[in-house]
């Protein structure tokens, strides 16, 4: 059975904890580069990451976009959307259908 995680900011990620989901605190590239590739060798299926983050570390997201495990989900921050996380999902759903059925 495989665990999910959450990584980011601490007032973004918290809340998770409340779920069940194990909560990883990172606020530099270094530390979450680390973080997401310690994850990976666990036993994660699932890790999310917030949009601010993700920015920070788009060659170790994109390491792990072809990979079926672990899934890595980008998500919005307590302090909004930069929108990473619907075009990444926009990508995915137009490779796996073959066209741009969500819009914009």
């Amino acid at each position: 059975m495989y665990k999910i995680a959450v990584v980011g900011d601490k007032d973004s990620v918290l809340s998770f904890k409340a779920i069940g989901i194990d909560v990883f605190v990172a606020y530099e590239d270094k530390e979450a580069r680390r973080l997401v590739d310690s994850l990976a060798k666990e036993d994660y299926g699932v890790i999310y990451i917030t949009e601010d983050l993700a920015a920070k570390i788009p060659k170790t997201i994109e390491r792990y976009n072809d990979e079926l495990i672990p899934a890595i989900i980008v998500i919005p921050s307590n302090k909004g959307t930069l929108g990473i996380g619907m075009k990444n999902l926009n990508k995915n759903v137009e490779k796996a259908v073959g066209a741009n059925i969500l819009g914009d």
